[in-house]
């Protein structure tokens, strides 16, 4: 009977440890894919319009070019900056971004303007939902605060 007990708890204690194992592996791949992701942000572009307006913010490792009603403004962007950036959006499922609702529906009347986000990844363009500009889906959020315009004053 002690034997039996004994082979029982020595089972037990592997097969916990078997199980741990597996656990920490698998964060591991986890936090493999989520940087594999964020070092293949190749561009994120935002687009804002309604009647008579047309804003498009692009934004590549290398530079920022802002396109208001076709006059276009380019200039450099660091590394730090687009690095932040580029962690943003690696933060998203991508694959979810155009099923994400928006908060607010003000851009179905002319109370706001319409906006949506583009990223690619990895030769892939993935595109949001519309959304009122100020006034993304909560998942994109911090993205957005990071490539909207300044405001105008």
């Amino acid at each position: 009977m002690k034997t039996l007990i004994t082979s029982i708890n020595i089972i037990l204690v592997l097969s916990s440890i078997h199980c741990q194992h597996q656990n920490k592996n698998g964060n591991i791949d986890k936090n493999l894919t989520i940087n594999t992701q964020q070092a293949k942000i190749e561009k994120i572009e935002l687009t804002e319009r309604t009647r008579g307006f047309h804003t498009i913010i692009t934004l590549t490792p290398q530079s920022k070019t802002t396109s208001f009603n076709g006059e276009e403004n380019k200039s450099s962007l660091s590394s730090s900056e687009w690095e932040s950036i580029s962690q943003q959006a690696a933060a998203i499922d991508l694959s979810k971004i155009s099923t994400l609702q928006a908060p607010t529906t003000g851009r179905h009347s002319d109370q706001a303007m319409i906006a949506n986000l583009m990223i690619t990844s990895n030769g892939t363009t993935y595109t949001s939902s519309d959304f009122d500009s100020g006034n993304p889906p909560k998942e994109l959020e911090a993205l957005y605060q990071k490539v909207q315009p300044p405001k105008k004053e």
